[in-house]
């Protein structure tokens, strides 16, 4: 059984693709699975590095900011578009896959596509709530579209087979005990909270966090806060925190990267992010309250609509990052602080929307379509 898998771009899109992959060899192990990204991003890396065979095609995206450095990038971005079209017919062609999933990034278009053109079968996954243009198109061709947020179905064709599956998140997540993780940490019985922007990092946050930290430092409140500044806040971060006189304090663990974040995540009382599928699909497997400031220039404003299925749930606090202000932030940290009742709420809401049976159900999407039904 040949299966090819295309993805790339960022972890949000590489890492649903990777678990994919998992969920089928456990159930074929002798599948042949081939992925096709592109060359320069993060997935040429990180495909190989988790034991699977990779092929490559030139694909990147349209700038929509007028600049001259834009219009050379649109320009290869077109030249793209034949070259890599071209290529990724060539890949399918020879692999000769009985089935496509595309999970996202700027590889899955020419491959998706070659794919049906060759009248091979496919299926997306999508990551979002608001789902983007190249996936509304493909989704007319595809046997089926394996979604993580049900608000999905709505933007997709009329007659789209769309199945909700959920988004799989690393094992580790579900199995973290919430007392040991917290004995784990040091933080007592101390509300802890952990704020991130991601591996680079979130300049909003970032900005905003030194002032945050030294207020709840110098206050009453019992706030233990790990936070990760990511690669753009490499230099300023540390600096920011040595400059008000918190640099050294105990009650903080900043670092550039979470590496434990199962832990941190179990330990936590409060969660300040952005709005990413993954990001939400294991706030929901762990069940934490949370701040989510979506990120405004995610394509199609999807990070907004990811983030509302949460807060119109009750499971966060959305703030749109054109309204965030270090007051507004501290509002709800300090209404959160003084009422462990509504976290807890908010804690047990997060967790009903996590589906504990996703790896099941996107075997069963993928295993209709194969023909192998268990």
């Amino acid at each position: 059984m040949k299966i090819m898998i295309a993805c790339g771009g960022t972890g949000g899109h590489i890492n649903p693709g990777l678990a994919i992959a998992d969920i089928i060899r456990g159930h074929m192990p002798d599948a042949e699975i081939l992925f096709v990204g592109t060359p320069d991003g993060m997935e040429a890396e990180l495909i190989p590095a988790a034991g699977y065979e990779m092929d490559y095609v030139h694909a990147s995206g349209i700038q929509r900011s007028i600049s001259l450095e834009n219009v050379r990038r649109n320009a290869r971005t077109v030249r793209y578009m034949i070259t890599g079209g071209i290529h990724a017919f060539t890949i399918v062609k020879r692999f000769r896959p009985e089935l496509v999933i595309g999970t996202g990034g700027y590889a899955s278009a020419p491959v998706l596509n070659a794919a049906q053109a060759m009248h091979i079968p496919t299926v997306l996954h999508e990551q979002n709530a608001f789902p983007g243009v190249t996936n509304k198109l493909l989704a007319r061709r595809a046997a089926a579209v394996m979604m993580t947020f049900a608000e999905a179905e709505k933007y997709f064709p009329h007659g789209t087979k769309a199945v909700m599956t959920g988004l799989p998140v690393r094992g580790s997540m579900t199995k973290k005990n919430r007392e040991q993780a917290r004995r784990q940490l040091g933080v007592g019985s101390s509300m802890t909270i952990v704020s991130f922007g991601g591996s680079q990092g979130a300049k909003c946050l970032n900005d905003m966090m030194p002032d945050i930290m030294k207020w709840h430092l110098d206050s009453e409140m019992d706030i233990r806060h790990i936070h990760a500044y990511g690669k753009h806040g490499r230099d300023s971060f540390p600096e920011a925190l040595k400059e008000r006189g918190i640099a050294d304090d105990p009650r903080l663990r900043v670092t550039e990267y979470i590496h434990d974040m199962d832990v941190c995540l179990a330990a936590a009382d409060l969660i300040i992010s952005r709005a990413g599928a993954s990001t939400l699909s294991e706030l929901e497997a762990v069940g934490r309250a949370s701040i989510l400031i979506p990120y405004p220039a995610a394509a199609e404003n999807h990070q907004y609509y990811n983030a509302m299925v949460l807060g119109k749930a009750g499971a966060a606090v959305v703030i749109e990052q054109k309204n965030l202000t270090p007051d507004l932030m501290k509002e709800h940290i300090a209404a959160l602080y003084r009422d462990p009742e509504k976290r807890l709420a908010m804690h047990q809401r997060a967790g009903a929307l996590f589906l504990t049976d996703t790896n099941d159900r996107i075997w069963n999407v993928i295993s209709d379509i194969l023909g192998n039904k268990t």
